[in-house]
């Protein structure tokens, strides 16, 4: 199987979980995942078979919409639920309006500090495994972006929100800042990743329903998956060049809509009967080829 499998992930599993479910189902070991879950969230997870695995690192870099729901007046070593309370403060009372004027303030580009139990790498080993051993930890402060954000509901101890946010962004960071920013502290009680990039809730398989059949059912073609990138059209020439890893000139590329790409972003080339050939990037006035696709993709 080659292309791409979208799974509603249960809670208390991890991303690795259902990758290994996934290669148990179709007895194939190249499958991996686009943007990692939190055993506590559910909701979409892009999991790559096959070919597909060569789109991870274009797809793990879209952009992300969740539902989160915190609670106030607790906080924990992890920021959500499964860990241990570190903190309690009083929560004040509080009003959507006020709420809403707290949350605007994260949104946009802004600096954010990673949770300690999380799987970023510091020297090779991820920060979680450093804390879990008694290390001490300084999480990293990285530049973040918050699209969007709306407040669903406001209860004595407790928010509820929808964020649309960019890649890197930690949810269970924007509860800590924003009940510290409330005046109280708070932590991740549950979230649920309603689409990724493109790819939502409505196109995803059950978690607890990965068989082989239901994965063959489910699966998108790499060609359609490559639908989120900038598409080019090559001409029989283009493909041929793009075949052996050659730079593809403009004199083998239909149309010049591709001309309008930051050198940095990532295209499609796609052949006359319409199959996905390569990944490539625009290079001065033609387009150089970054990864192939085997035939039939």
């Amino acid at each position: 199987m080659n292309g791409i499998l979208l799974v509603d992930k249960p809670a208390g599993c991890t991303s690795h979980d259902v990758v290994q479910r996934v290669r148990k189902a179709i007895q194939q070991r190249s499958v991996g995942h686009a943007g990692t879950l939190d055993p506590l969230a559910t909701g979409v997870l892009v999991v790559a078979i096959g070919e597909g695995t060569k789109l991870v690192p274009y797809l793990q870099s879209e952009d992300k919409r969740y539902e989160v729901t915190i609670a106030l007046g607790a906080e924990t070593d992890s920021l959500d639920a499964d860990g241990t309370v570190t903190e309690r403060a009083e929560v004040p009372l509080l009003d959507r309006e006020r709420v809403y004027e707290t949350l605007a303030q994260f949104v946009g580009r802004h600096s954010q500090e990673a949770p300690k139990l999380s799987a970023i790498k510091v020297g090779g080993i991820p920060l979680h495994r450093r804390a879990r051993r008694g290390e001490d930890v300084q999480a990293p402060i990285r530049e973040v972006v918050l699209l969007e954000a709306s407040v669903e509901g406001v209860g004595p101890d407790e928010l509820r929100l929808k964020i649309h946010c960019g890649k890197g962004f930690y949810v269970r960071s924007l509860a800590r800042d924003l009940a510290r920013a409330l005046g109280t502290v708070g932590h991740v009680t549950r979230l649920r990743r309603t689409a990724s990039g493109s790819f939502d809730l409505s196109q995803a398989l059950d978690g607890g329903s990965i068989t082989e059949e239901a994965v063959a059912d489910h699966l998108i073609p790499v060609s359609e998956a490559c639908g989120a990138l900038t598409r080019v059209d090559l001409l029989e020439t283009g493909v041929e060049h793009a075949r052996h890893g050659r730079r593809i000139a403009t004199q083998d590329i239909s149309g010049g809509a591709w001309r309008e790409a930051a050198t940095h972003q990532p295209l499609a080339l796609f052949g006359p009967d319409g199959e996905v050939v390569a990944l490539g990037r625009r290079q001065d006035d033609g387009v150089c080829v970054v990864r192939g696709f085997v035939r039939n993709t």
